[in-house]
């Protein structure tokens, strides 16, 4: 088959990656002319906002998808239209780019998120302090989302579309992976705990499985059930959650795509969230999702002040270590706080896992 993906960057390069197994030719397309796929697939540089870029680029493809939510979507609409399957379909992805659908959609499906207010500008604002902006459109990685905790932070408030959503007392930060494919299977991957820096507002590391009750285990069950019902579409989502201290789950957000929630996945489980991507582009059986013990991730992010040509500090001493893997996104610029690769480790306990991902933190630099 011939697969075309929106976007360039170290999801696309994944992907691909594992997929390089199988018979499929894979194309690409991204706005960097040394975006991380560039070398590992047909590779078009271009625009994936902008219409004629993305309808061009998805004409004869036997199947189109993302690795990035932020699409031009109407050209989607008119390759569907054509005859083009688009995974996952275009209206959940019109949904999930614009965080004020996003809210509605939860609304809607009675999927529990945290109660909010729709603003066009920063003069409705009428929410009850504390709570989270976040734009409508363009937010990735920390950025789009601000905290505004008192009067005086109201003078920072973006005067754009918003969604203003009251703060949760959050206890843990939570991820689920759920797969459909076209003949209407469904798989999810095992609860992933999240660790989040809180300097950058990203994703420091993960830890598998969650440290989670039955009962919550329930209630995210539930939600991911709810969320693939409505979404109606195929493809691999990433539902984001709070467990907040009363031990209730909410939705922040859901990304519709691989996630870094799941790259874990790649060495602690019997398949990794690209293998399942795969399948369901391909509409074949699902692969099984069941994790071989304790596994973590540790994003490694560009640190302060280094910018230029990367440099890598310390993956020799962690090269030495058992049962950890280390994934390079194949960026040859870093700048503060850019994702650059991450390192996956396996252990036989929780504390273990946790001691292994601290003192691989504390070993490693991205530098310049």
């Amino acid at each position: 088959m011939k697969i075309g993906i929106l976007g360039g960057g170290q999801l696309g390069r994944m992907l691909i990656q594992n997929a390089l197994k199988y018979d499929d030719e894979w194309f690409t397309i991204d706005p960097a002319e040394d975006a991380p796929c560039s070398g590992i697939s047909n590779f078009t540089q271009g625009n994936f906002n902008n219409y004629e870029n993305v309808f061009d680029f998805g004409k004869g493809k036997d199947v189109l998808s993302i690795e990035i939510e932020h699409v031009n979507v109407d050209a989607l609409f008119e390759l569907q239209e054509s005859g083009i399957k688009v995974i996952p379909n275009p209206e959940i992805i019109e949904t999930i780019q614009q965080k004020i659908l996003q809210k509605k959609f939860y609304e809607k499906h009675q999927i529990p998120s945290p109660d909010f207010q729709i603003v066009q500008n920063k003069s409705e604002c009428s929410f009850p302090l504390p709570f989270v902006q976040k734009m409508n459109t363009g937010g990735y990685d920390g950025k789009g989302v601000q905290i505004i905790s008192n009067e005086e932070d109201l003078e920072n408030l973006w005067n754009v579309p918003s969604v203003l959503e009251s703060l949760v007392d959050i206890d843990k930060e939570l991820s689920i992976i759920v797969a459909k494919n076209e003949n209407g299977e469904t798989k999810t991957f095992p609860v992933t705990e999240m660790v989040a820096d809180p300097k950058l507002n990203l994703l420091d590391f993960n830890i598998c499985p969650a440290h989670i009750s039955e009962d919550v285990q329930d209630q995210i069950n539930k939600i991911a059930d709810q969320f693939i019902k409505a979404a109606d579409s195929p493809g691999l989502f990433a539902i984001e959650l709070f467990l907040d201290k009363a031990g209730k789950v909410w939705v922040n957000e859901t990304a519709p795509r691989l996630h870094n929630s799941g790259h874990q996945t790649q060495d602690g489980n019997a398949n990794s969230q690209f293998e399942q991507f795969y399948r369901v582009l391909k509409n074949l059986p699902l692969a099984d999702t069941e994790a071989t013990g304790f596994s973590g991730m540790l994003n490694l992010v560009g640190e302060e002040n280094f910018r230029g040509k990367v440099k890598y500090e310390g993956l020799e001493e962690v090269l030495k270590l058992p049962k950890t893997y280390v994934h390079l996104y194949g960026k040859t610029e870093t700048k503060p706080g850019r994702k650059m690769g991450h390192i996956n480790v396996l252990a036989d306990s929780r504390e273990a896992l946790l001691d292994k991902l601290i003192h691989i933190k504390s070993l490693v630099r991205v530098i310049s």
